[in-house]
C-alpha cells in the first residue's frame, strides 16, 4: 500500500502518547544554560556571543520601552532555529509544519503587540488605519482594508513557516524517493538526484533558520509599530 507523502507530518505516538511534548521541550535539552563561573566553555561562549548579535540587531530600531521583549523574541528565535533544523534529521518529527501551533506562536505574539500599542499609544496605533492625506470618500475603503490586513498578520505569520518548512520536507522526500528508484537501473541518474538531494538538503537547512529568523524579525516589526 502506498502511503500519502503528507504521513510524515502526522505527529508520530507511543504507546498512544503523542511524542510532540518530547520534540518541543528538545531545545531545552540540547543548549546549556549559563553559569555563574569565571570561565565559560566555547558552547556557552558562542550561545552567549550570538544571543548578543542577534538582540542587537533585532532591537535597535526598536524604543526603549521595547526593549523588554529582547528575553521572548530571543528565545523564540533560537527555539525555532532548534525545532525547524534538528526536524531535518532522519526519523525526526517537526512540530513547526502544523499550523496549529504555529498558529499557538503568532496570534497570542501579534495580539499583545497590538494591545501594548492600545494602552501606551492608542491615537499612534489607531493612526495606522487611515494613512494621513486620505481622500474623503476612501476614508472607509482605507480602513476596512486596513483592518483587514491587520488581523491577516498573524495567519500570514503561522502560514508562511509551516508552507516554507512543509514543502521543504515534500522536495526532500520526492528526490530521496526517486534517488532510491534509480539507483538499482539507472545508477548514474540516481547520482545525479543524490547530487540533488544533498543539495536541496544544504538549502532547508538554510531555509529552517531564515523562516525562524523572518518569524522573529516581522514579530519585531508588529512590536516597533506599537512602542
Amino acid at each position: 500500500m502506498t502511503l500519502s507523502l503528507f504521513d510524515q507530518f502526522l505527529s508520530p505516538t507511543l504507546m498512544g502518547v503523542p511524542l510532540a511534548a518530547a520534540a518541543l521541550a528538545l531545545p531545552w535539552a540540547l543548549f546549556p544554560r549559563p553559569t555563574l563561573r569565571w570561565v565559560n566553555n566555547r558552547l556557552l561562549t558562542l550561545q552567549n556571543w550570538f544571543f548578543g548579535q542577534f538582540a542587537q540587531q533585532i532591537f535597535l530600531p526598536i524604543n526603549i520601552a521595547g526593549h523588554k521583549w529582547a528575553v521572548l523574541l530571543t528565545s523564540l528565535m533560537l527555539f525555532l532555529i532548534t525545532l525547524n533544523t534538528a526536524g531535518l534529521l532522519p526519523y525526526t518529527f517537526t512540530p513547526t509544519t502544523q499550523l496549529s501551533m504555529n498558529m499557538g506562536f503568532a496570534v497570542p505574539l501579534w495580539l499583545a503587540t497590538v494591545i501594548l500599542g492600545m494602552r501606551t499609544q492608542p491615537t499612534h496605533s489607531l493612526g495606522h488605519l487611515l494613512p494621513e492625506g486620505t481622500p474623503t470618500l476612501l476614508i472607509p475603503v482605507l480602513i476596512i482594508i486596513e483592518t483587514i490586513s491587520l488581523f491577516i498578520r498573524p495567519l500570514a505569520l503561522g502560514v508562511r513557516l509551516t508552507a516554507n518548512l512543509t514543502a521543504g520536507h515534500l522536495l526532500i522526500q520526492l528526490v530521496s524517493t526517486a534517488t532510491s528508484v534509480l539507483l538499482m537501473t539507472m545508477p548514474v541518474l540516481a547520482i545525479l538526484t543524490a547530487t540533488l538531494l544533498f543539495l536541496l538538503t544544504l538549502l532547508e537547512v538554510a531555509v529552517a533558520m531564515i523562516q525562524a529568523y523572518v518569524f522573529v524579525l516581522l514579530l519585531s516589526l508588529y512590536l516597533q509599530e506599537n512602542v
